[in-house]
């Protein structure tokens, strides 16, 4: 190996290094300031700091014709724990707990969206 191919080398190996350690430490960062907003109706009904929740409890909607759902907070994370909607796909979403994508419960018209911290979207997506 000649010089310049250990110079291009140890250049490419500093510029690795570097771009790791950025995304470890936006990593390490990403769950500071992590909120659930819940939305009724295109309403904001609550918003819940992740961060800062310690055990996990239920928060009851109730909505027009009878409308019923059960968001349940942990901490981090969120999901819809029961909903008297018929296709149950807000219920079969499980678990989120970044902003990439939010349960919806369209029959009902309620969304949980995630707010701060890190989206799993790329760069091209946004």
């Amino acid at each position: 190996m000649n010089r310049r191919t250990a110079i291009l080398a140890g250049a490419l190996a500093l510029v690795v290094l570097a771009c790791a350690g950025f995304l470890l430490w936006q990593r390490a960062n990403a769950q500071a300031g992590v909120s659930v907003r819940i939305y009724q109706y295109g309403e904001l009904v609550e918003e819940v700091r992740l961060d800062q929740v310690t055990e996990p409890y239920t928060i009851p909607l109730s909505g027009e014709d009878g409308a019923e759902n059960l968001v349940e907070v942990a901490p981090g994370r969120v999901r819809m724990q029961s909903a008297n909607c018929p296709d149950q796909v807000c219920v079969n979403q499980g678990w989120i707990s970044d902003a990439s994508v939010p349960v919806v419960c369209l029959p009902h018209q309620v969304v949980l969206e995630i707010t701060g911290g890190e989206s799993h979207a790329d760069a091209a997506a946004g």
